[in-house]
């Protein structure tokens, strides 16, 4: 069983916590953009308070540990990593929760390159456990605003997990799709849900968009997310989003397994 220390040892040895590879000046203009309401910051979360970037920098820097001095504005960010320990175990708890409770859960990935086998993994666990996992509007279409215009994806599933592809791209876990922020695909996924009348998520679990967006419809919602991605947080914040656990959502797939033996193991999910 890995400990807790070991997995605080491998967030700064990994840059998943501490000193991140995400810049600050990254982060602070992601804070004016939230503020100013851009879609692209918000991944589908409509907030109900006011939020000035000063708030926004605030309550990332007691969410995530950045700094809240308005004077520092360059260098590599940091996330305090018993911060991103304290949001392990809530997103543990949740969902060994559901598992308990054998509730359907649907899971999606903005990061697919990156976290796909970290969210493969729970979603075979949890599959074991008894909980349906959904995979809704397989194939559909989504059209997606990007910055260069916009642009056609498929809604495509890999071991459980949802992502979207470029048209034609071949399925699959080598190809495992593109990134995106877009909480379209998952309004997409949980529209053909409904219209299908079969169940839907008693739990969502990812990042981006399929958290926030998810979140905003009312679904319980759970995810990872970086400095530079406040939405997630304002979502926990203001009650849409359940967990939002701070750490670098980019660095190599495989410093994720020891998150995922850790997670397992504190929602009795190991096998």
């Amino acid at each position: 069983m890995l400990s807790t220390g070991a997995l605080r040892a491998h967030l700064l040895a990994s840059r998943l916590a501490g000193t991140v590879a995400t810049s600050r000046e990254a982060s602070l203009r992601s804070y004016r953009l939230f503020a100013a309401r851009d879609p692209r910051v918000l991944l589908g979360l409509d907030p109900e308070w006011a939020w000035g970037a000063a708030d926004v920098m605030a309550l990332m820097a007691a969410k995530c540990g950045v700094s809240d001095d308005p004077g520092c504005v360059s260098g590599a960010d940091v996330i305090d990593p018993e911060r991103t320990l304290a949001g392990l175990e809530a997103f543990a708890g949740r969902l060994g929760e559901a598992a308990a409770q054998r509730v359907p859960v649907l899971f999606g990935t903005g990061h697919p390159h990156r976290l796909l086998g970290f969210y493969a993994d729970l979603a075979d666990a949890l599959s074991a456990a008894g909980c349906l996992v959904l995979t809704p509007a397989q194939g559909r279409c989504v059209d997606i605003t990007t910055r260069f215009g916009v642009r056609t994806y498929n809604l495509d599933y890999v071991r459980g997990v949802a992502l979207v592809r470029e048209p034609g791209a071949r399925g699959s876990v080598s190809d495992t799709g593109a990134h995106s922020h877009s909480p379209l695909p998952v309004r997409v996924a949980l529209a053909a849900a409904e219209e299908g009348g079969g169940p839907l998520p008693g739990l969502v679990v990812g990042d981006h968009g399929w958290v926030c967006g998810a979140g905003q419809l009312g679904f319980e919602a759970i995810g990872l997310a970086d400095v530079d991605d406040p939405a997630l947080f304002v979502g926990e914040a203001e009650g849409r989003v359940s967990v939002a656990v701070p750490l670098d959502d980019a660095v190599r797939s495989d410093y994720y397994r020891p998150l995922t033996r850790y997670v397992l193991n504190r929602a009795c999910l190991s096998r």
